[in-house]
């Protein structure tokens, strides 16, 4: 079944995993401990967010069964083209202390001047949180290059307040659907079959392997799947131009997926579990040597593929 259900985590718990997590990293990595220090302040803040979100009440979503059904079945996301009601002052508050531990741990000037932005209104943050839930990276860029902002850590900090948003959607929308593959929508997404996220459009961030099963993990909201194929995940190839290879002989555990055709990379890591949202952030410190690899290899992570933004038909 390609929708694999991740079972939710209460917060002390998480907050236990990812000390445990990181302090692995350090254990092995000592010189990462600024990427450590930073990470533990951003996800601690998410993992706060999330579980916010999560006690109060979600937006009653006018997606019927059926509707979600035809989108999935064109292969466009189930939130694409969406105008879902955000909560936009919690999410604002969320952005400031965001951008505040952003310069605090290395992005200096760059995090203050969005923050500055986002206080005086001189960049609207409803806007930009509903451009980050529509995926939509040309409108976040441009507008942060009108503003004079660095587009990449106004991407960063937007994506980061409404991911546990559109995390707690994703359940609440596939939740119901997995557990009765029985049901026409149930059906629909046993039948995703592509690299992209069936809620957001995200590419994954990696793929997990859990007894043999690739699971892919959206970056974003941390919905896994899995594919009927193996192949490239971004064109599909699954001829000679489709490899996978490990970076260390000694870690066989730790593979990257390289594609000739189209250029493209995902790592791949055996684990004994998921990883719960939001902790495929530090899964994805814990490989970044194997992103280096890649890209020395030439190979690299495509733009978001663009399905996020597409207008729904209802």
């Amino acid at each position: 079944m390609p929708y694999v259900p991740v079972a939710p985590v209460s917060r002390d718990r998480l907050l236990d995993a990812a000390e445990r997590r990181w302090n692995g990293i350090l254990e092995r990595r000592p010189d990462l401990k600024p990427a450590v220090d930073l990470q533990q302040r951003l996800l601690t803040l998410v993992i706060d967010l999330a579980h916010t979100i999560d006690s109060g009440r979600l937006p009653r979503l006018s997606l019927p069964p059926k509707y979600i059904e035809r989108k999935l079945a064109r292969g466009v996301p189930v939130l694409a083209g969406e105008p879902i009601p955000l909560p936009v002052q919690l999410l604002h508050a969320a952005l400031l202390e965001l951008c505040g531990a952003l310069a605090s741990g290395g992005a200096g000037e760059a995090a203050e001047h969005i923050q500055s932005a986002l206080e005086s209104g001189g960049m609207e943050a409803g806007s930009l949180l509903a451009a980050s839930l529509a995926r939509d990276q040309i409108a976040i860029r441009t507008g942060a290059v009108h503003r004079g902002l660095a587009p990449d850590l106004v991407w960063l900090v937007a994506e980061l307040a409404v991911s546990p948003f559109a995390h707690a959607l994703q359940r609440a929308l596939f939740a119901n659907a997995a557990a009765n593959a029985v049901t026409s929508l149930g059906a629909a997404l046993t039948s995703w079959n592509r690299g992209y996220c069936p809620a957001c459009g995200s590419w994954p961030a990696l793929a997990e392997v859990v007894g043999g099963r690739r699971v892919l993990r959206c970056s974003f909201c941390a919905v896994a799947w899995e594919l009927a194929t193996y192949a490239c995940i971004y064109c599909e190839e699954d001829a000679d131009p489709f490899v996978t290879a490990a970076a260390d002989e000694e870690r066989r555990d730790r593979r990257i997926e390289l594609c000739s055709r189209c250029a493209g990379y995902l790592k791949t890591v055996d684990v004994p579990a998921l990883s719960p949202f939001p902790l495929l952030a530090i899964a994805d410190l814990e490989t970044m040597d194997l992103d280096l690899t890649a890209m020395e290899r030439g190979h690299t992570r495509p733009p978001l593929p663009g399905v996020a933004t597409r207008t729904p038909r209802r």
